[in-house]
């Protein structure tokens, strides 16, 4: 990645709950941009109108008790995928703009895979198929206890986050999702990058910024 030739790097962040995975992108964006690399941040599910829509259906809980089965679950992720990848990421990439997108595919495998015990086959021919090849460059995976994870979560809690069906899990989910980005992290080590997010902020600040040193600059 080092040898000058490439115009625009495409960054995912991934982590469980409380991991700091937003505080993380607004790093590595300012990172970026003060070495001259134009970028955008992007989240998902979401990053476009339509996709941001899609991101409420899933992640709120439906009205009349009515239950989101782990199927509709990842379609609608898929969904939402599909259309941010199209109008939002690749567009950027081909225009040389960098990407920083806070969870990509690896967050469908980790929950809906680790998480919802889904056959890990299917998810990876639904991301292949929703991401039309487009795969990140590197991933910082922001790694903590879950339990740890809760208690930032509860500290920042806002009006909405009551409503959240994934925090609204139980721990156990939460340790199969962390097992899950671990595995993943083993399985694809040249792309993966691991960083203890139980540090302080300023350690993880560090972390971030050398590893993108090491990868880009």
């Amino acid at each position: 990645m080092k040898d000058g030739k490439k115009k625009a790097y495409f960054i995912t962040i991934e982590g469980p709950e409380g991991a700091g995975k937003s505080s993380c992108a607004d790093i590595l964006t300012r990172h970026l941009e003060a070495r001259g690399y134009p970028v955008i941040c992007t989240r998902e599910p979401g990053g476009t109108p339509l996709a941001e829509k899609l991101r409420e259906v899933v992640k709120s809980k439906p009205d009349q008790d009515e239950v989101i089965h782990p199927e509709t679950e990842l379609l609608l992720m898929e969904a939402a995928r599909a259309q941010h990848v199209r109008e939002k990421i690749s567009p950027a990439l081909d225009s040389g703009i960098s990407v920083i997108c806070d969870r990509f595919t690896d967050s469908t495998c980790a929950y809906q895979g680790g998480g919802r015990n889904m056959d890990m086959g299917t998810i990876e021919f639904l991301n292949d198929f929703a991401t039309g090849g487009c795969v990140p460059d590197f991933t910082l995976l922001l790694d903590l206890p879950p339990e740890t994870g809760f208690e930032r979560v509860v500290r920042r809690r806002s009006a909405d986050a009551d409503n959240d069906r994934f925090e609204a899990e139980a721990l156990d989910f939460h340790r199969k999702v962390r097992s899950a980005f671990l595995a993943l992290a083993e399985k694809y080590p040249q792309r993966f990058r691991v960083i203890d997010a139980s540090q302080t902020l300023d350690n993880v600040v560090e972390q971030v910024e050398k590893v993108a040193n090491e990868l880009i600059f």
